[in-house]
């Protein structure tokens, strides 16, 4: 299953305006995508709830990973916006 560490660099981590962001854009894609924190449960990054309760601040590395048909370029979408100022 690939893979994507990311940092998230958002002032207010995935909270709000940046949880909404990346769950709209998780949504759109071909593969359902999850995200975690090392040593958490993964979550649907298509989630703004699930988002939320990860709890990822600022400077939080995260561990983004989708499985089949087109999973590789999802991923490197989602890890390119999570990795952007989104404040």
């Amino acid at each position: 299953m690939p893979e994507r560490r990311v940092t998230v660099v958002s002032k207010v981590g995935l909270h709000a305006r940046p949880a909404a962001l990346v769950a709209k854009a998780a949504a759109a894609q071909p593969v359902t995508i999850t995200i975690r924190k090392d040593g958490t449960t993964p979550v649907e990054a298509g989630s703004i709830l699930g988002l939320m309760t990860l709890g990822a601040a600022c400077g939080d590395e995260v561990v983004l990973a989708a499985e089949g048909d087109g999973a590789d370029e999802a991923l490197d979408h989602l890890a390119d916006l999570v990795a952007s100022e989104l404040d």
